[in-house]
C-alpha cells in the first residue's frame, strides 16, 4: 500500500504522478532547496564542477534526498520536454549564425566597429555595453549575446582582453533591458495581474534609465581595468615579426615562416597566446579553447573559404527576414532558425559535402549550449518535482510579518532579487507575485504597484544558470560560469536595487502603503 502523502510534495506527486519515495516535510524542503542552489553555485565559482556536470549531479542527490525515488526520472524528463523548444532553438540560432559569420556577413561590421573603438580596452567596454544594448531591444536575450559575441570577441582576444567582461556586461546591458514591455517578465506580470503591459512599464522609464546610467558606469571602470591591466603589453602591429593589413588593421599572419598554408600559428597579445588553426581562426588559449568555442573564430582569414562576397546582400536579407519574423512571433522561435539554416546551407553551400562541412565545424558550440540546457532539465524537474519551490516560496511569503503588510511593495522587489535567480520567470510571476499581490491589496497598494516591483529584479534574474541565454552566452565565448558569476552577479544586485531605489522616488513603486 503506498504511503500516504502529505504537504507540498505529497501536492505535486498526486498532480503529476510522481512515484515519491517517502515525503519530507515542508521545512525540510525549503532547508533541501535552498542547500541544492548553494551547493550548485559554490561548486560552479570554486570551479570543482563544470556547470553541466554540477547542473545533473546536485539536483539528483538532492532529489533523493527529498524524497523523489523512482519519480525522480519522469520528474527530469518533464522538465526536459518543456525545454526541448528551447534547446532546438539555440541548437539552429547558433548554427545560423555561425554560418553567417563563416560567409562574412559581419566581417564590415567588426571593421567598422574596430575602426570606431580603436586598440582602447576601456571604449570597446563601453562600445560591447552599447551594442548590446541596442540589440537587447528585440527582446530576446539569445539574438543579442549572439550578434555581441560574434562582434566583440574577436576584438577581445585580439587585444589580449578577459572575455568574462565581455559576459559581464553583455548580461548586465540585457538584463536591464529585459524589462521592456514586449520582453517576458512584463508580460508575465500584465498576464498574471489581468494589467496591461504599458501600465507597468512607461512609470518604470526613470528607473530603466537608473539602471542604464549604472550598467554603463560598471562598463567604462571594467574597460579601465583591463587598460591598466594591459597596459604596455598591446602590440597589434607585430606579429611573430610579420606586419600586414588584415581585418582588424592588425597584422595579417596566416602562415609562420616558412610554414605550409593552414598551419597552426603562435600569436601574442597581452596575456594571452593564441593559436590560428587551419580555418583562419584566432582563439585565446589562457581562457578560450579553440576547440569549444562558438565565436572564438570570428577574428577571420579575410581569405577564408568559406566567405561569400557575392551573396553578402542575400545573406543580409535573409538574416533581416529572420529578425522581423522573430519579432512577429508568427511562427515557433525554433522553426524559424531551422528554416533559415536550412536555406542559408542550400543557397551559400550547395554541394553536399560543403553542407556536411559546414555543420561540423559548429558542432562543439552547438553540444556545449544545448548540454547544458537539458542538463538543466534535472535541476528544474527537481525542484518543480519534490515541491522545493512551492515551499521555498510559501516558506518566505508566510514569514512576512504582518506589520511589514504596507511595505510590501517594496518586499517584492527585493525578494524579486533571489525568487528570480533561484527559479523560472513562470514559477515567480505566475506562482508568487499574484499571491503577494493579493496580500497587499488589504493595505491599498494596487496590483499595477506590485508589477512594477516584480520586475526590478531582472538583472539578477538573466544571469541565472536556468535562463537558457546565459548559457548561451558563456558558452559561446567558452567562459565559466562561475567566473561570470563572480563578476556580474553584485553588479547586476546593485543595478536591480538601484531600479527599486529611483521607483521609489519617483511613485513609481510606494515605499509605503
Amino acid at each position: 500500500m503506498p504511503p500516504v502523502l502529505t504537504g507540498l510534495a505529497a501536492a505535486a506527486a498526486e498532480e503529476e504522478g510522481y512515484d515519491l519515495a517517502f515525503t519530507p516535510s515542508d521545512g525540510t524542503l525549503v532547508a533541501l532547496g535552498f542547500a541544492m542552489v548553494l551547493a550548485f553555485m559554490a561548486l560552479i565559482m570554486t570551479r570543482r564542477l563544470t556547470p553541466m556536470v554540477a547542473l545533473i549531479v546536485v539536483p539528483t542527490i538532492f532529489g533523493l534526498f527529498a524524497g523523489a525515488g523512482f519519480g525522480l526520472g519522469d520528474m527530469v524528463i518533464d522538465a526536459i520536454k518543456s525545454m526541448a523548444p528551447t534547446a532546438a532553438l539555440l541548437m539552429f540560432a547558433i548554427m545560423y549564425f555561425g554560418i553567417m559569420i563563416d560567409v562574412g556577413l559581419f566581417d564590415p561590421l567588426i571593421r567598422l566597429i574596430t575602426r570606431l573603438l580603436g586598440d582602447d580596452p576601456a571604449k570597446v567596454v563601453l562600445g560591447t555595453a552599447l551594442l548590446a544594448g541596442a540589440v537587447s531591444l528585440d527582446g530576446d536575450g539569445s539574438t543579442t549575446f549572439i550578434i555581441t559575441t560574434s562582434a566583440m570577441l574577436p576584438i577581445y582576444l585580439r587585444l589580449g582582453m578577459s572575455p568574462v567582461v565581455l559576459t559581464c556586461v553583455a548580461g548586465l546591458m540585457n538584463g536591464t533591458l529585459n524589462i521592456v514591455p514586449w520582453g517576458g517578465p512584463t508580460v508575465r506580470a500584465a498576464s498574471a495581474l489581468s494589467l496591461e503591459p504599458t501600465a507597468i512599464f512607461v512609470p518604470m522609464l526613470p528607473s530603466l534609465g537608473a539602471g542604464l546610467i549604472i550598467t554603463l558606469a560598471f562598463a567604462w571602470f571594467l574597460g579601465l581595468g583591463e587598460r591598466r591591466r594591459l597596459a604596455g603589453s598591446i602590440d597589434t602591429t607585430r606579429i611573430d615579426g610579420t606586419r600586414g593589413d588584415g581585418i582588424f588593421g592588425a597584422p595579417r599572419l596566416f602562415r609562420g615562416a616558412g610554414s605550409k598554408p593552414g598551419a597552426a600559428v603562435t600569436l601574442h597579445t597581452g596575456n594571452f597566446v593564441a593559436v590560428r588553426g587551419a580555418r583562419g581562426a584566432v582563439a585565446a588559449t589562457s581562457l578560450v579553447d579553440a576547440a569549444d568555442t562558438a565565436m572564438a573564430d570570428t577574428m577571420l582569414d579575410p581569405n577564408r573559404a568559406t566567405l561569400r562576397p557575392k551573396l553578402i546582400w542575400f545573406n543580409l536579407i535573409l538574416t533581416v527576414a529572420v529578425m522581423v519574423l522573430l519579432v512577429l512571433d508568427l511562427f515557433p522561435l525554433a522553426f524559424v532558425f531551422m528554416v533559415g539554416a536550412s536555406i542559408a546551407l542550400i543557397v551559400n553551400f550547395p554541394k553536399l559535402k560543403s553542407q556536411a562541412d559546414e555543420i561540423v565545424a559548429h558542432a562543439p558550440s552547438i553540444v556545449g549550449v544545448v548540454s547544458m540546457v537539458l542538463a538543466a532539465g534535472v535541476l528544474v524537474g527537481v525542484l518543480n518535482g519534490t515541491g522545493m519551490v512551492t515551499a521555498m516560496a510559501s516558506w518566505i511569503t508566510e514569514g512576512i510579518p504582518a506589520e511589514m503588510g504596507p511595505f510590501l511593495a517594496v518586499i517584492t522587489g527585493v525578494l524579486s532579487i533571489p525568487f528570480t535567480f533561484f527559479m523560472s520567470n513562470d514559477a515567480f510571476y505566475f506562482g508568487i507575485l499574484p499571491v503577494l499581490a493579493e496580500s497587499a491589496s488589504h493595505f491599498g497598494i494596487t496590483p499595477v504597484e506590485m508589477a512594477r516591483a516584480s520586475i526590478t529584479g531582472q538583472p539578477v534574474h538573466l544571469q541565472s544558470p536556468l535562463v537558457p541565454a546565459i548559457l548561451l552566452l558563456v558558452s559561446l565565448a567558452n567562459v565559466n560560469l562561475g567566473d561570470h558569476h563572480k563578476k556580474v552577479l553584485w553588479r547586476a544586485v546593485v543595478v536591480s536595487l538601484a531600479m527599486l531605489a529611483v521607483g521609489v522616488l519617483v511613485g513609481s513603486i510606494p515605499l509605503r502603503a
